[in-house]
């Protein structure tokens, strides 16, 4: 959410920033100059600059004599310039690559008139103007390639700067940002002691990078502050397609929708009652077999809040109009997240895990929601077998990865690929977990009799053929012969 700011904050940066030494590699200073290819070039220059100094904005502003820093106000009018019959605005935003949504701000300043450009920091690329990027050197534009050093830098600060730093919000009150963020969700899952006052508050928030104060005095709510401790989601305009949507379907298609929900809060704050609503949707299971009792909930919980979270943590925020989906149809339930993985999904149960979005995950880790050493997976499959399932199934798509949960299915109505899929995530649970599979114990993952070994033989046979297990000691008997993935 971008809030138009009001007259106190404009005049209380305008104060910070002449009060300034010199002019930065952020700022600068003009009287009246309104040239609009000087404009542009300061645009790409600043907003480059702004990413190698580590500023959310930068800031051209007219009405400031640049030698002394007085407010001597300008003639400079951006609402009234044009560049032929086309407004200034729109003729800059037209030559810049990316498109920046820079704000022009007029006010009146100790009855002078004063103009502020600001200009967000560059974020996946140089900013270029006419198909030139620019760099602020001292007070001097420069082309960013007569730098090679500098465009280095640059380029590793795009490759670092992940999606919770970057900002949800900016130029909040602190009645506002307190008003939009669950902060007592944040001390309560924490374990910290709420402190005694709002400055407490809002500094600790700060510390754990909910928030960031600007010169301006004012407050920014961090891309990681709103997606974990939101209120509301969609009072953050670029956040708000990225709530759970959790569906509930008639049958095994996506004709019929029974019931549709949203989640509005953020992933902290809401996940668990967003658990305990997917719970109340799921349908239960009387006669499973050997595992499970009557009237116990089709699928286990844990697996459930496993891969929920998993959807919700490696997520591709850079991907808009899209976010994690929940939908649940009679016969399976189906998690679906934005992104890619970065690993095989073949080796998700051996590999340790990473993220695109290492800061949320370690906080979801920190306050217990999702796993800390990457073991979910291995739970996963774990509780699959254990609940007499068929073995969870992993997709992906060009932009998003699905993980399919299947309601009980006998022995007989497993397909040849869902025997293969669970006699490979049997090997590999058994080797992560300092064993090796075998007939035995592959029968009693499918609670096959002992009299009808063979079939489990042939299973494994199959999943040899397919490439996915071999023998771990090829000189045993058949009796006895062992298996392991086939990465190991």
């Amino acid at each position: 959410m971008i809030l138009e700011p009001t007259p106190d904050f404009l005049h209380s940066l305008v104060q910070e920033l002449a009060k300034l030494p010199q002019e930065t590699e952020w700022v600068e200073f003009k009287a009246n100059n309104d040239k609009p290819d000087s404009i542009g070039e300061y645009i790409s220059a600043l907003a480059n600059s702004a990413a190698l100094f580590g500023k959310q904005f930068s800031y051209l502003i007219w009405g400031i004599r640049n030698e002394d820093h007085a407010i001597v106000g300008t003639s400079f009018k951006p609402a009234q310039s044009k560049v032929g019959n086309e407004l200034l605005e729109n003729w800059l935003l037209k030559l810049l690559t990316p498109k920046l949504h820079f704000r022009f701000y007029e006010l009146m300043y100790n009855e002078k008139p004063i103009v502020i450009l600001e200009i967000p920091r560059a974020i996946h690329n140089p900013v270029q103007f006419k198909n030139e990027e620019y760099l602020r050197i001292g007070s001097y534009i420069k082309r960013l390639k007569d730098f090679p050093a500098k465009e280095r830098e640059l380029w590793r600060i795009f490759e670092q700067l992940p999606f919770e730093r970057q900002l949800a919000a900016q130029a909040l009150s602190a009645d506002t940002v307190l008003r939009q963020l669950d902060y007592p969700a944040f001390f309560d899952l924490t374990g910290i002691p709420l402190p005694e006052n709002r400055d407490g508050i809002l500094a600790r928030l700060s510390d754990e990078g909910m928030l960031q104060k600007e010169p301006s005095g004012l407050w920014s709510i961090t891309n990681l502050g709103a997606i974990l401790f939101a209120r509301k989601l969609q009072d953050f305009h670029h956040l708000a397609r990225k709530a759970v949507r959790l569906i509930l379907y008639k049958g095994n298609s996506r004709i019929e929708t029974i019931r549709e929900m949203e989640g509005g809060k953020g992933y902290a704050v809401g996940f668990k009652q967003l658990i305990a609503t997917i719970n109340t949707f799921l349908p239960k299971n009387e006669v499973v077999g050997q595992a499970l009792r009557k009237d116990v909930q089709m699928y286990p919980e844990l697996a459930i809040r496993e891969l929920v979270a998993n959807a919700l943590i490696h997520q591709d925020f850079t991907i808009s109009g899209t976010g994690p989906k929940v939908e649940i149809f009679i016969d399976r339930m189906e998690i679906t997240n934005p992104g890619i993985p970065l690993m095989d999904t073949l080796r998700f149960l051996d590999t340790p895990p990473r993220s695109r979005n290492e800061a949320l995950a370690s906080f979801l880790r920190r306050v217990g929601i999702c796993e800390e050493r990457g073991s979910g997976i291995d739970k996963v499959v774990f509780q699959t077998e254990f609940y007499q399932l068929p073995a969870p199934l992993i997709e992906v798509a060009p932009e998003h990865t699905r993980v399919v949960l299947f309601a009980h299915r006998d022995f007989k109505d497993m397909d040849k690929d869902d025997r293969i899929r669970a006699c490979y995530l049997h090997c590999c649970l058994r080797f992560v977990n300092r064993e090796v599979m075998n007939n035995t114990s592959l029968r009693q993952r499918f609670r096959i009799e002992e009299q009808n070994k063979a079939q489990v033989s042939r299973i494994i046979k199959q999943t040899m053929d397919a490439g996915l297990v071999r023998l771990y000691d090829a000189e045993t008997g058949v009796r006895s012969k062992r298996y392991i993935p086939f990465w190991s």
